[in-house]
């Protein structure tokens, strides 16, 4: 069992097919088995859902076609779009301020000498250092290479010498969710909830 296939994305409708979230594969097949959610696929101009049993008969139905996950018994499917079963709220669109999503906000990119690096190999980095005013927001919090990091110190941009390659901001929800599409291999899948009506309205900037 692929642990790179596991954490692929998945998108995640609520209960009206809106778009929600994205998940991991894991996360998906979890909800799946606790029928808490049903796989979604379009065939022939419809969309059909699947149940945890009804999937994994259609899984082997369709052994040549996309990924899989080999079970001791049978093998699996990797869903493209789970529907949730009860959840049919729009929850507040906004990224959560977390390393990983710095990480993925700066592409795993140092933003003062811009080499693109695993994550182990990264760190983050205050722009203006705490200890000098500096907050711990989207605004001020910038992917590092290790080396950048201990070069600044705890220095200012203008004392050590060095400047961003890009100024750092809150990443927009949409361009966000968006931005999974080149990890997801087929995110066509994707591309009929996301030209939805109501993806296009205009959000409202959190205060």
């Amino acid at each position: 069992m692929a642990t790179n296939v596991l954490e692929t994305n998945v998108l995640v409708l609520n209960k009206l097919w809106q778009v929600i979230d994205v998940c991991s594969v894991k996360r998906a097949l979890c909800l799946l088995y606790l029928r808490h959610a049903q796989v979604v696929v379009k065939e022939g101009g419809s969309f059909y859902t699947f149940g945890f049993e009804d999937w994994r008969d259609f899984s082997q139905k369709n052994i040549q076609d996309g990924n899989f996950i080999n079970t001791i018994s049978y093998r699996l499917k990797v869903p493209q779009v789970i529907i949730l079963m009860l959840y049919d709220k729009l929850p507040p669109r906004r990224v959560k301020f977390t390393r990983k999503n710095i990480y993925r906000r700066d592409n795993n990119t140092c933003q003062y000498c811009g080499r693109k690096l695993r994550t182990e190999e990264l760190n983050l980095d205050h722009v203006i250092p705490l200890s000098r005013g500096g907050k711990n927001t989207w605004e001020n919090v910038v992917c590092s290479c290790i080396s950048c990091n201990m070069r600044k110190g705890n220095r200012t941009l203008e004392e050590a010498g060095m400047k961003l390659i890009r100024k750092p901001k809150k990443p927009n929800w949409k361009t966000f969710i968006k931005s999974s599409f080149p990890a997801n291999p087929n995110w066509k899948d994707w591309k009929e909830f996301l030209d939805m009506a109501y993806w296009n309205v205009e959000l409202e900037e959190d205060k």
